[in-house]
């Protein structure tokens, strides 16, 4: 595999947002998001064999002080992830080794040759990522009740799309969460953001059943920061 970090932090997004968890990510994307905030991870990385990979996780796992626990939540994201065939048998091996597995996706890649113990997070590109329409609509059939769906939100028109594609297809009923999360503004300038507030008042007059989420770790941490 190819990878360009594993470090631990705390999730920064998910309904496990807040949690201690061990990052793992894999180099190179076939998606040009304008919004993209990881285009660090589009080229370059070290090879690393499924053996490797699950042997830094571990080491960071026990790095818990004397009263501490290991961490057992890890997170596998990119880049795509879902690029690399090895995917699916570092995801197999994780959870083998008592790990929490989950799978950050853009949704684009069929996510249903995952081990089912694996939580899937699988965005939805809206339009003004510039990648609409790529998500593989055969997804829907293998998203489970652990897994969640991620809207990605820069405008009212992004909004909208995320709200309609979320009723016409019943999300909520199928998956764990529904997560509307506000594009946050390029520290260097390249792209604006969506208010928070904003994003709030939206799915509060329109009543929706789905979570907002924020980037906690870009609260945490200076947003231009990798490996947190």
């Amino acid at each position: 595999m190819v990878i360009t970090e594993i470090f631990r932090s705390i999730q920064g997004e998910s309904t496990r947002a807040g949690l201690p968890c061990i990052f793992v990510r894999l180099t190179g994307c076939n998606l040009r998001c304008v919004w993209c905030d990881t285009a660090y991870a589009f080229h370059g990385g070290t090879k690393m064999s499924v053996e490797d990979v699950l042997s830094r996780v571990r080491g960071l796992s026990e790095l818990s002080g004397s009263t501490g626990s290991p961490i057992l939540l890890v997170e596998i994201t990119g880049g795509e992830p879902l690029l690399q065939p090895e995917t699916p048998a570092l995801s197999k091996a994780l959870f083998a080794a008592g790990y929490t597995v989950m799978i950050e996706t853009s949704g684009e890649r069929y996510i249903g040759d995952l081990p089912a113990e694996v939580i899937k997070i699988a965005d939805v590109k809206c339009p003004d990522s510039a990648e609409g329409g790529t998500f593989d609509m055969a997804n829907l059939g293998v998203l489970s009740a652990r897994d969640e769906m991620k809207f990605v939100i820069a405008s009212r028109r992004d909004y909208e799309f995320a709200r309609n594609f979320a009723a016409e297809h019943n999300l909520s009923a199928h998956v764990h969460q529904v997560i509307f999360s506000p594009v946050s503004p390029d520290p260097a300038g390249s792209w604006p953001g969506l208010s928070a507030r904003e994003l709030t008042e939206w799915i509060l007059a329109d009543g929706l059943p789905v979570r907002l989420g924020l980037q906690l770790h870009k609260f945490i941490w200076d947003p231009a920061t990798h490996g947190v």
